[in-house]
């Protein structure tokens, strides 16, 4: 018989201290319980990486978040609100399989790895030059500000074939998409400002697209046209509600995953000295961070069925949270879990999911915050942190986000 620690008090997810540090608490989570009923959340809290590894792969939980997310809109705002979530309801992410399947088979290519290595060079370049303009060597900053914000996004626009003339527009309706989507979303004129903003970019989208079927580039929306499954397998309608998934995606994680890698690395001077030593361990720094502290601290799902599941029966309807953030710190999968080794091998990370949605723009991210990340770590080194001891987070259930990260560089 499985015994577990006492059950912590219940505690919301958004208390301002475990905005700043959750990890104790879902560690006394998973310890008491790695699935436990919360009637503060009204929601199903699974933190065991083996109870999360199950709900990712059974068809009995749904990704299916439209719904809810359409709940949360003010009533004010529910006029603005149809065709938004229409375009939401194509984004791959909140569709169960087989319709997730053939909608994500439409970017399969032009996401594989050896598809975002070409942007290998672009992305080393791009990353000097953003280095060069907002990190002199000798002046202070805000990292999130200076470089894991407009990096990513210039790569990202560059892959996806964004003029740069239309950066300004497509980056500002993408932050509003973002707040409607994380939650961050409050006052009603929040909400009808994310509405537009997600009918505005698709709009856009949908031009582009025209364009680039008259005038091919060499970008992600020409690639994909080439192949021929926009009009086949998956109507023009659902490929530009797709791309407006691949926009909001396209910079928020990886913005937070650079950001969070310079955090763990400067806070942590032996693993600093270690990349340093050894560049290449840039891609073991941001696969831990992945793991120990990474972008995302958690996925919604709902039950579709009834399960059992960790000694619980989980109704149909039920909300799951399915808590990354404590499963990836399971000491029964990840020996001394919160010890950060960029050389750690072994057993596989939930930091961007698993199975039938992990995360499709993985290769891109991860070559963007490598390259970020060892460019900061070995040609600046007079890059040191400002005040560690007052930073900030983003109160989200769903992000791990600095406010900022100030430094002297």
């Amino acid at each position: 018989m499985t015994t577990f620690a006492p059950a912590p008090t219940e505690r919301h997810l958004l208390a301002p201290d475990l905005v700043a540090d959750p990890y104790g608490h879902l560690d006394a989570l998973r310890e008491s319980d790695p699935v436990q009923w919360s009637p503060l959340h009204h929601a199903w809290l699974v933190t065991g990486y083996d109870e999360v590894m199950r709900c990712l792969r059974d068809r009995a939980v749904s990704a299916d978040r439209v719904r809810p997310l359409m709940d949360a809109v003010p009533q004010g705002a529910r006029e603005d609100a149809e065709r938004a979530f229409s375009i939401l309801s194509r984004w791959m992410v909140f569709n169960d399989p087989p319709q997730h399947r053939r909608l994500r088979q439409v970017f399969q290519e032009a996401f594989a790895a050896r598809a975002v290595a070409r942007y290998s060079a672009f992305t080393e370049k791009v990353t000097r030059a953003v280095l060069t303009r907002k990190a002199a060597p000798g002046h202070s900053g805000d990292l999130m500000a200076d470089v894991a914000k407009p990096l990513p996004a210039l790569v990202f626009a560059r892959w996806l074939g964004i003029p740069p003339t239309d950066g300004p527009s497509f980056w500002y309706w993408n932050a509003r998409v973002a707040d409607l989507v994380l939650g961050t979303a409050q006052e009603e004129s929040e909400y009808r400002a994310s509405l537009q903003a997600l009918v505005s970019l698709e709009d856009y989208l949908g031009a582009l697209v025209g364009r680039r079927r008259a005038e091919p580039g060499d970008d992600l929306i020409s690639q994909v046209l080439a192949e021929g499954r926009v009009g086949d397998t998956v109507s023009e309608q659902e490929f530009v509600g797709m791309l407006t998934q691949m926009a909001f995606a396209g910079g928020e994680t990886t913005s937070n995953l650079i950001a969070n890698t310079v955090l763990a690395l400067h806070t942590r001077p032996d693993q600093l000295a270690a990349v340093r030593a050894e560049p290449d361990l840039a891609q073991g720094a941001v696969e831990e961070t992945l793991r120990l502290d990474g972008p995302s601290k958690m996925s919604i799902r709902t039950a579709a069925q009834d399960l059992e599941l960790g000694g619980h029966t989980l109704r149909a309807g039920d909300r799951i949270f399915l808590v990354t953030a404590a499963a990836n710190r399971d000491p029964a999968r990840f020996p001394d879990p919160g010890r950060f080794d960029v050389t750690r091998g072994g057993a596989t990370h939930l930091g961007f999911g698993f199975g039938a949605h992990f995360c499709i723009g993985a290769a891109l991210a991860r070559l963007v915050a490598v390259c970020a990340v060892r460019t900061l770590v070995c040609e600046r080194p007079g890059l040191a942190l400002a005040d560690p001891a007052r930073l900030s987070w983003q109160p989200s259930l769903l992000n791990r986000s600095l406010t900022a990260l100030p430094v002297h560089y």
